[in-house]
């Protein structure tokens, strides 16, 4: 065949194949203008799962009548004009493809009215472009979009469509989550009309996480930490579940940058990287994040969905978020519990109750906590060699020894004060508030492998050199990175140089690494690197080690400990980052307050 130029209703079907893939994707592209026509109200009703009908309404701007056949257009929007727009996207949607594309799948109305109209103003499509009519309606200031018989006139698409119930949950998963983006705007979803969803605007901090609580589950704002971070132009702030507030499914992370819910590997990495060696095996964090920059250092026109963006300084973003999730959860400690009003059904005792921890840049633009210092004692307990030996390469560090603390009362102890030690395993506490139940090797392997992983970071790191150097071959891109970051792989112990365009020797070790794969690691470093734009191989099998000699240096169970031990450890946890779960991601301790313990008894009912 010659070739010829292909229909504009063809065009346009093909254009929503990229971008309407289910009855969802059409709700989020059409809630997407909404929020750049400066809603406050969003009204989504939807009929046999949005097959039948997707009904969206706003109380936004409105589109002027002249402009309604122009919205109906491919490739005609307000939101950029110059490709200086396109490089600083501020609004959600910037191709003007959405509406064309839908209306070439299904029998679209669209209803608008500008605030100084006498009235609104109604189209109706069919993908074609073609014979527009303006028509009157008494429609109020805002646009109605109707989308009825999904994929009519492209049966094969239609064929794919799943159930009512599945393809509606697809819809209420979606609008919970673009409810999480803008706390501003009221939302109210009904399906076969039902209402399942109402959301009021939520302009307080309380409001807001009402919000959250209310999609996420109070569970979460009571064993969550609240995030403020900002450094180096960026912002991170929400929500993050504590380590022990976990999931088997990656289902309740929610990221947003500018706004804009998004997937992206390198943020995936960075808080995979900042929950190491606090996540019990197989489980996953749970968050509500939203990541502030300027627009121009971000690509949102990576993906036909607009679900993946590009960062132009990838390293940057990654160090960034690594260092905000990392600390944040460092820093949380056990008296900086507080509780928040929500207005959610009673839940049983929880691990943590919701801390709030802000972190703040200083004058000089690096991140600034409110952090103690790590109290350097250490029980009296009996040390097996392998730590003794670990010690023994840091003279200047060597683990201190131990001093009774003078007692206090139990309102300056957030653990509160030891009062038995319950089958030589856990160690029960009396606070002002209630009890805690510790579980003493678990809290011990904590506080231990923090205070090592201390003196590991602050001496210079033991290095051997090989008998025979371990020469191998790379890529270029590979030899070259390898050679530019000769500091860093120094730093961690490895004298590593380039002895041609794809070769490299390996000379020397880190000490702790001396019966690894380091070929092995090196390659996978340099990969992170190239991938990621930094790499916490090294470290974190560093840190592996570390853990190690830390849980067989723990206080072991049926091991008695008297009351001065006790209380040295609980003291020891309130100074110890990320002593809310052991080096394998359990949790060290649990409260129980006074009016849980009323609860079982009935006190009071």
């Amino acid at each position: 065949m010659r070739i010829h130029s292909l229909p504009t209703q063809l065009v346009n079907q093909i254009a929503a194949g990229e971008v309407v893939e289910r009855p969802a994707s059409v709700v989020k592209e059409l809630v997407e203008n909404c929020f750049d026509a400066g809603a406050s109200q969003i009204i989504i009703d939807i009929e046999q799962g949005g097959a039948r009908l997707i009904k969206i309404r706003d109380d936004g701007c409105g589109i002027d009548k002249e402009d309604l056949a122009l919205a109906l257009s491919r490739h005609a929007t307000s939101k950029i004009a110059t490709l200086k727009d396109l490089e600083q996207v501020a609004s959600m949607g910037f191709r003007g493809e959405a509406l064309a594309s839908t209306s070439s799948v299904a029998r679209l109305t669209l209803i608008s009215r500008v605030a100084t109209a006498d009235c609104a103003w109604r189209v109706n499509a069919d993908g074609s472009e073609q014979n527009f009519d303006p028509q009157p309606d008494p429609h109020p200031q805002g646009t109605t979009v109707e989308v009825r018989d999904l994929f009519y006139n492209t049966p094969a698409r239609r064929k794919f469509l799943k159930a009512e119930k599945t393809e509606f949950s697809h819809i209420e998963t979606l609008i919970k989550r673009m409810a999480l983006s803008r706390f501003d705007i009221g939302f109210t979803l009904t399906h076969n009309q039902k209402e399942i969803l109402k959301l009021k605007p939520a302009i307080t901090a309380d409001e807001q996480a009402q919000r959250v609580a209310g999609i996420c589950g109070s569970a979460f704002i009571d064993a969550s930490v609240s995030i403020d971070f900002a450094a180096s132009g960026l912002q991170l702030s929400g929500w993050v579940g504590l380590p022990t507030f976990s999931r088997s499914q990656q289902d309740m992370q929610f990221f947003y940058v500018n706004g804009r819910l998004i997937r992206d590997k390198l943020v995936a990495h960075a808080v995979k990287q900042a929950f190491q060696d606090v996540l019990f095996h197989g489980r996953h964090p749970v968050f509500v994040l939203y990541l502030t920059l300027d627009p121009t250092l971000v690509d949102v026109n990576a993906h036909p969905a607009k679900l993946e963006v590009r960062f132009r300084e990838g390293r940057l973003v990654h160090d960034f978020l690594f260092s905000a999730l990392h600390r944040s959860l460092a820093e949380f400690r056990p008296g900086q519990v507080q509780h928040l009003e929500i207005e959610q059904a009673p839940q049983s005792p929880s691990v943590y109750s919701p801390a709030e921890t802000e972190l703040r840049p200083t004058a000089s633009n690096q991140p600034s906590y409110q952090t103690r210092p790590v109290q350097q004692t250490i029980l009296p307990l009996r040390v097996e060699e392998d730590i003794r030996a670990y010690a023994a390469l840091y003279p200047k560090t060597a683990l201190p020894s131990y001093a009774t603390p003078a007692q206090q009362s139990n309102d300056d102890r957030p653990l509160g004060n030891a009062i038995a030690h319950l089958h030589s395993i856990f160690i029960l506490a009396e606070t002002k508030t209630g009890i805690i139940l510790v579980d003493a090797h678990a809290a011990h392997e904590r506080v231990t492998y923090e205070r090592l992983k201390q003196q590991h970071q602050q001496g210079k790191v033991p290095s051997q050199p090989l008998l025979l150097p371990i020469k191998f071959r790379v890529s270029i891109q590979e030899a070259d990175l390898a050679e530019q970051e000769h500091a860093f792989f120094s730093e961690l112990g490895f004298e590593l140089n380039r002895s041609g365009p794809e070769t490299l020797v390996l000379r020397s070790i880190p000490l702790l690494l001396a019966d690894h794969d380091t070929e092995t690691l090196i390659r996978d470093v340099l990969a992170d690197i190239l991938e990621h734009g930094s790499s916490q191989r090294i470290q974190d099998q560093a840190n592996e080690i570390l853990a190690t000699v830390a849980c067989h240096g723990a206080v072991r169970a049926n091991r008695r400990l008297t009351i001065d031990e006790m209380n040295a450890l609980l003291r020891d946890m309130e100074q110890t980052d990320r002593a809310g779960q052991c080096n394998h991601g359990r949790p060290t301790w649990v409260a129980l307050s006074t009016q849980d313990l009323d609860k079982f008894f009935l006190r009071g009912q």
